[in-house]
């Protein structure tokens, strides 16, 4: 098993410069990674912009909880 560093390493040299690698790191116990937090409320902050909806950031966290949950 690849920890967080480990993934970016190996994958930025595959990207191009226009491109982020950044993975989500969860644990199954319920511990998230900082920047997997940080990268779920910046999509949550484009879909609100899109959306008008300010609970985004919410439903996109639950949906990432329920199918790490599922998935176990």
């Amino acid at each position: 098993m690849y920890t967080a560093e480990e993934k970016i390493n190996n994958n930025s040299q595959f990207m191009g410069s226009t491109l982020i690698f950044s993975p989500l790191v969860v644990e199954t116990a319920g511990t998230w990674r900082h920047q997997a937090v940080e990268l779920v409320h910046e999509l949550g902050r484009r879909a609100t912009d899109i959306t008008g909806d300010s609970r985004e950031t919410t439903y996109l966290f639950q949906q990432l909880s329920l199918a790490l949950q599922k998935e176990n």
